[in-house]
């Protein structure tokens, strides 16, 4: 999630009217930030994509649409992105192999979900699809209108290809101790703001979710030096198997499979 720092230093400007001293404070604790953060793990996730389990057979299609978390960016190893603990958890829970495809990428908005989906083969349909993004709209300024209509037609298009639709609603960007207050109590305002609109629009039009900040960010608030990578601003190996087993009950039940989903989920509308 890229420009984190100044895009919220410039939301918070703008849409509460400081006066210029507020916003000089801001401006320095964005350049705070940004020092804090930087790019340990340069911006390409390790390669998830395969067969995995394969000695099971039958396989699954699941399909990872998004940015940054979606992508796994903070993990180590294959094994330890979102899609690589998903995969193994799916296939332990089904019994069947699971074939990992991922079109997310780092830094990506709501807007480019359209363009994730267009990469995918003509014949290609995936079982499941798992989309978590919304971070960067808050970093970047992106209205939430125009954000959750990019969502809203991501979910259509996935259902249109037979796909069940899991969206991890945005994370709360106030777990990120990197980032100085009162920028971080900010963030953690306009990505709960986004993560409630998300919900709504992802249920109404087919989708199961996923509240990432209720369901996983308590794991992160308390143990940050466990749930997040070197930056201090992407999960863990453990913090990417927190949110993976947090996703897995909706994956099941968007698989069709007789599952009762726990606090924090929900099921699409009708």
């Amino acid at each position: 999630m890229k420009r984190w720092s100044t895009g919220l230093a410039l939301v918070a400007a703008g849409g509460l009217a400081l006066a210029a001293g507020g916003r000089g404070l801001l401006r320095r604790q964005a350049a705070v930030a940004r020092g804090l953060i930087g790019k340990p793990h340069g911006e390409v996730a390790p390669d998830a994509d395969r067969l995995w389990k394969k000695k099971y057979g039958d396989p699954v299609d699941l399909l990872l649409v998004g940015d940054s978390i979606a992508a796994g960016l903070g993990a180590d190893r294959p094994k330890d992105t979102l899609g690589g603990r998903l995969a193994r958890s799916l296939a332990k829970a089904t019994g069947r192999s699971v074939r990992l495809r991922t079109v997310a990428r780092v830094g990506a908005e709501s807007s480019m979900l359209a363009g994730q989906l267009d990469t995918l083969p003509p014949s290609y349909r995936p079982d499941v699809a798992v989309v978590v993004v919304g971070g960067n709209d808050v970093t970047h300024r992106v209205p939430v209108g125009e954000s959750v209509a990019d969502l809203e037609r991501a979910v259509l298009a996935l259902r249109a290809l037979g796909a069940g639709v899991v969206v991890g609603t945005c994370p709360d960007l106030g777990a990120l101790r990197p980032v100085p207050q009162p920028l971080r109590a900010l963030g953690s305002r306009a990505s709960r703001q986004l993560a409630l609109a998300q919900e709504a629009a992802a249920v109404a039009a087919g989708a199961h979710t996923v509240s990432l900040a209720r369901v996983v960010g308590p794991f992160f608030v308390a143990d940050p030096e466990e749930m997040f990578s070197l930056d201090r601003f992407h999960p863990s190996a453990a913090g990417y198997h927190r949110t993976a087993k947090a996703l897995l009950p909706s994956v099941l039940a968007a698989l069709g499979l007789d599952v009762e989903v726990p606090h924090g989920h929900r099921v699409p509308v009708g």
